[in-house]
């Protein structure tokens, strides 16, 4: 059992969702305020995606990001911030012709889904470790996609947090890991009952910390109402914790949740178990993290976007 456990709250992330609940924030300042509000709830983590405030739906905007990470650093509210690098890696069949990109697609190369990272260069980005079926999409993340990805993260100095859907990715994880393109101590999260990875249940967590190398760090969840059952057993098997509305958006049947509020459930499951739920601060030196200046050419809030 992890007796110090680190809560990230991923706020938006970039799925269809805002149209699901008010709740879910969708321009910058809303998105900055949700990490700032989860942060006052106990998350040690933010994991950031931006949206298109015109329509909702995600984008890669630079300016974006940089307006949530100075929003965040101007409210005074300490708070690890982790931005995500998995937008650009979706493809939707064509249809009758399959190498014909169909409707939802959105699939670039990794200099494209690293601009933000350049630009801004966060304490953490994600980093997907392999393909899978994501819905009704494929979600492509090819071995020299991923290890340029990996390369070119640790050049910048930011730490990726090595987002692992099934085994498959925890072997290359791993793999990186070995080859010394992910500097020590490794963050993985392990991302359970996404359709169609593994799913969110006991054995499947179990199943992929125990293929995890020692000494490693590693956080834990469930999407949707497995959220909270996914808390409580990450922390049994010696994990960290994460939720928030990219991952579910109801906190009991038929109550909308905001991210603050399961920040706040998360910290109560924690703490029952008899786990304590530490600090921005402590997250940053068990991570080996040192605080990113601040972007220096950043937009003030209302000002035009990149």
């Amino acid at each position: 059992m992890n007796q110090d456990v680190m809560i990230t709250c991923a706020v938006t992330g970039g799925g269809d969702t805002a149209q699901k609940s008010p709740h879910v924030p969708v321009t910058p300042e809303q998105i900055a305020n949700a990490c700032i509000a989860a942060a006052r709830a106990g998350a040690a983590i933010a994991h950031v995606h931006v949206r298109d405030p015109a329509t909702g739906q995600g984008t890669r905007n630079v300016g974006y990001y940089r307006e949530v990470m100075t929003r965040v650093a101007a409210s005074g509210v300490d708070v690890i911030l982790n931005l995500t690098t998995g937008m650009g890696g979706d493809f939707t069949l064509g249809d009758p012709d399959p190498l014909v990109p169909g409707p939802g697609t959105d699939f670039v190369g990794f200099q494209e889904r690293l601009e933000h990272i350049e630009a801004l260069r966060p304490s953490i980005c994600s980093l997907d470790c392999g393909s899978m079926n994501f819905g009704d999409q494929v979600f492509m993340n090819s071995v020299a996609h991923v290890r340029s990805m990996a390369k070119r993260i640790q050049e910048l100095g930011v730490k990726p947090e090595l987002e692992v859907f099934d085994l498959g990715h925890v072997r290359l994880a791993n793999q990186l890991y070995k080859e010394g393109l992910v500097t020590a101590p490794a963050l993985y999260q392990v991302c359970l009952g996404v359709p169609w990875g593994a799913g969110a249940d006991t054995r499947s967590m179990q199943s992929m910390v125990d293929t995890l190398p020692p000494n490693v760090i590693w956080s834990g969840f469930g999407i949707g109402r497995m959220q909270m059952p996914m808390v409580a057993q990450a922390v049994l098997l010696g994990g960290n914790v994460r939720v928030g509305l990219e991952d579910n958006l109801l906190l009991g049947k038929g109550h909308l949740a905001t991210n603050a509020e399961l920040v706040t459930r998360a910290v109560e499951i924690i703490e029952r178990l008899g786990a304590r739920v530490i600090s921005p601060n402590a997250a940053r030196e068990r991570l080996q993290l040192t605080r990113p200046s601040h972007p220096t050419q950043a937009n003030p809030p209302g000002a035009p976007h990149a």
